[in-house]
């Protein structure tokens, strides 16, 4: 099992505004300007909060974004079957571990889902896109319990306006 956290940030770190919006975002660069593709053929399992499923809920057909992979979204609250997706409540931590050795799992969105892998030192890789945009506050990216964890730098590449920095954790 490999666990992968793959999204992107504002220089000054943070995923969302205030206001969990990501028009930030949108206005910075599109998928197709990344290595997108590449990296989601190579996963089998994606696990979201309800925050990061939100932004996709409107969409005509959501399941479309996530087609050859398990979709799981982490609520407190009840939610009816939704096509390509799959509602689940507990410990991300244990869920994450129930899942295989074999799977290659994709951590979407917000540091609600995240902060637990780290803290329970099951985040293999880190793939960090940097806007070029500086909100000033908003939502980051990183609130784990404060432990030490070190990853290695494995590529630098750049997208149109967009960085992006791979690191894998060190054992």
């Amino acid at each position: 099992m490999s666990v992968f956290f793959y999204g992107c940030v504002t220089l000054d770190g943070y995923l969302a505004d205030r206001n969990h919006g990501l028009d930030w975002l949108h206005q910075s660069g599109t998928v197709e300007e990344t290595g997108y593709e590449a990296f989601y053929r190579q996963m089998d399992v994606t696990i979201m909060g309800r925050r990061t499923y939100r932004e996709i809920e409107g969409l005509e057909n959501p399941a479309a974004l996530y087609p050859t992979t398990e979709n799981y979204v982490f609520t407190h609250a009840g939610c009816g079957p939704r096509a390509g997706f799959r509602f689940v409540r507990g410990d991300v931590a244990d869920f994450v571990r129930g899942l295989g050795e074999e799977k290659q799992i994709w951590i979407i969105g917000g540091n609600t889902i995240l902060s637990p892998l780290l803290d329970a030192d099951l985040v293999d890789c880190l793939v960090i896109q940097i806007a070029p945009v500086l909100l000033g506050a908003g939502i980051p990216l990183f609130t784990q319990k404060e432990v030490l964890r070190r990853y290695r730098l494995e590529g630098v590449r750049q997208y149109g306006q967009f960085a992006e920095l791979a690191y894998r954790r060190t054992t």
